[in-house]
């Protein structure tokens, strides 16, 4: 159904109790609802917001349009966790209640000072005319769990030189001052990441743009920056829409990655970096979100989904899910990302699998729905090697590796519903090792795979039958296999 611009304005406080129930009975119907990740109750999940360790709990808030699948106005929704695993339901955190969030409450992040939360994010607002003023707003959440809003913006409108595309503060502590950063879209229709810096979380003054190495195909918008550093290496994350499809890289609707290089030098903006490598290769992932934690672990997590784009579960009146936490740890210049240890408290029955594979398919007689799975396979005679997940029925998803042309490969081609093949049905990468070790996490309607220890990472929302559920490994040459499998 296309929505009308007064539907997607209408609020959750206009809607009767008897309408809302009905909006849950659709969502309940649906065979697609997760087990195991962050989803809406209804409507549509994006960005995480907030994310932080206050007063021994893990905070993590998201974007959140209550009455449909659609981009309308904004809400943050707010879950809390002891153990990144089980989840809170902490309710609506921030509603567009104030004349500078009127049209939405949009993605921002959160610090930890002084025994309090402070929560930054940008306020949306259109005139009487639909132009739109951004706001960069500023709350604060206590030890009660009590949130207040600052009466006014912390920084009203973009400054000279970009559009009203200027949003999504990032704000962190840094050498004794604060520093906000924020994604942009310069006049000229350029992504850049503009920051500002403070003395005291209130007053901010503009400093310009990092000072980001010009490529031809960096896209027009860069949105939700992060940065920190680990090993003498500063990192910049970013979500730039607008890059064309290179090859295998960027095939995505709109992308997320990051800079890696020398600290930068925010006396100046400099900062001398690598060149940008996505963070994902799957389908689905974007607007990523990281945090440190208590126990000094630099944490990610990310919208399993994207913008501009339909989900195959809007026809039950919700859209989108949080990937799981990921461990970020920076190893020779390169990010990996490590599901978190905890996860391992998710594991229920396991069996274990060890053998050989030569020119033959081995085919798991039962396998549940939805599981972990960790296989370690050897190359040295191994020409081709495919994992076939959900399969049956005409139906299967299937990650495989190529020696000859040393490739990864996801190809979702018979994977079940889609509402996204004109971006392709398949994701690959380069890989050149001496071993495989393939990690991962089959929920109800998303995979999240990890290899060689996170090296590299594809995830992906799937729409299945639910008798498709066959698990086969097939080989071409020979390998050595031990495979570890729990239902979760």
């Amino acid at each position: 159904m296309e929505w009308t611009r007064e539907e997607r304005y209408r609020r959750l406080e206009d809607v009767t109790q008897e309408a809302y129930q009905k909006l849950l009975e659709q969502v309940a119907k649906s065979p697609y609802r997760q087990k195991f990740h962050i989803q809406p109750k209804t409507g549509l999940l994006n960005d995480p917001n907030g994310f932080s360790y206050y007063k021994g709990r893990y905070h993590l808030f998201y974007q959140w349009f209550p009455l449909g699948p659609v981009h309308g106005v904004k809400y943050w929704y707010h879950v809390s966790s002891e153990d990144l695993l089980n989840w809170k339901d902490e309710g609506v955190a921030l509603k567009p209640d104030s004349f500078y969030d009127s049209h939405g409450v949009f993605s921002g992040s959160g610090l930890v000072v002084e025994d309090e939360l402070h929560l930054f994010y940008t306020g949306n607002t259109r005139t009487a005319d639909w132009i739109r003023i951004p706001y960069q707003c500023h709350a604060v959440m206590d030890q009660s769990g009590n949130i207040k809003k600052a009466k006014f913006p912390l920084i009203s409108d973009s400054p000279s030189g970009f559009t009203d595309n200027f949003r999504d503060p990032k704000v962190i502590e840094y050498q004794g001052q604060y520093i906000c950063l924020i994604g942009s879209e310069t006049t000229d229709n350029r992504g850049k990441i503009v920051y500002y810096k403070s003395e005291n979380l209130v007053d901010w003054e503009y400093q310009g743009t990092i000072d980001t190495a010009d490529y031809s195909n960096a896209g027009y918008m860069w949105e939700c920056p992060d940065y920190f550093e680990q090993n003498g290496q500063g990192v910049l994350l970013f979500s730039p829409q607008g890059m064309s499809a290179e090859g295998e890289k960027y095939r995505n609707i709109f992308q997320s990655g990051y800079l890696m290089g020398n600290p930068i030098d925010f006396s100046t903006g400099q900062f001398h970096h690598n060149k940008f490598k996505e963070l994902d290769r799957g389908f689905d992932f974007y607007a990523p979100q990281t945090m440190q934690d208590h126990l000094g672990r630099r944490l990610l997590v990310g919208w399993l989904g994207l913008p501009g784009v339909d989900c195959v579960t809007d026809a039950y009146g919700w859209a989108h899910c949080l990937t799981l936490p990921r461990e970020l740890v920076v190893e020779k210049s390169h990010l990996y990302q490590r599901p978190v240890k905890e996860l391992e408290g998710l594991r229920k029955s396991h069996r274990h699998f060890v053998g050989d594979l030569n020119d033959e398919t081995f085919s798991f007689s039962e396998t549940s729905r939805t599981y972990e799975l960790q296989l370690s396979l050897t190359l040295d005679e191994l020409e081709y090697f495919a994992l076939a997940l959900r399969e049956g029925d005409g139906e299967k998803v299937v990650f495989s590796y190529d020696s000859s042309k040393a490739r990864l490969q996801l190809d979702l081609s018979n994977a079940g519903e889609t509402v996204t093949a004109e971006y392709g049905r398949t994701r690959s990468c380069e890989f050149q090792a001496d071993s495989l070790d393939i990690h991962l996490f089959l929920d109800e309607s998303s995979l999240e795979i990890f290899i060689n220890d996170g090296f590299e990472v594809f995830t992906s929302r799937i729409f299945s039958k639910k008798d498709a559920n066959g698990l086969q490994l097939t080989s071409k040459g020979k390998t050595s296999y031990e495979l570890d499998l729990w239902e979760i």
